[in-house]
């Protein structure tokens, strides 16, 4: 069954993963929590801390960390760079779908999530694909762990 237990049949580099990270400036968060144990939650802090603007993506909210928060990412009024998902790999497709069809720059699968086939139809669609990777762990990586203004 696609998208249960799988592994990356292809994945972006670390050199790619800095230069989509150096490159974006919105991320969408897809699953975006206001429990603050939930990564999620603190990760979106983490991103926002480093510069990044983040969009909460969750239909059972209104508001997160004190930003609107949409219902879908089809409801988001702007330019995304990055769609973070934080969702079961069954999900992925549907919000595949809606990152083509809002001309994101790239899909982001956290840590556990992998999906290869909406992975391909993102990458034929041109979109750059990231997959079981944290985004946190990977932006530290980059930015030496400090806190500061958005990668240049």
């Amino acid at each position: 069954m696609p998208g249960e237990c799988e592994f990356p049949k292809h994945n972006a580099t670390s050199q790619e993963i800095a230069e989509i990270l150096r490159g974006a400036k919105t991320i969408a968060v897809i699953g975006a929590s206001p429990k603050r144990e939930r990564p999620a939650h603190w990760i979106s802090i983490y991103l926002k801390d480093h510069g990044y603007k983040v969009i909460p993506v969750n239909p059972g909210q209104t508001e997160i960390l004190g930003d609107p928060c949409y219902n879908s990412l089809s409801d988001v009024p702007e330019a995304i760079d990055i769609v973070d998902i934080f969702r079961a790999p069954a999900a992925v497709p549907g919000i595949v779908e809606e990152a083509i069809a809002k001309k994101a720059k790239v899909i982001w699968m956290q840590e556990g999530i992998v999906h290869n086939e909406a992975a391909d139809i993102a990458r034929a669609a041109g979109l750059r694909v990231v997959m079981n990777k944290c985004i946190y762990k990977e932006l530290a990586a980059i930015a030496g762990g400090h806190s500061g203004p958005p990668l240049q």
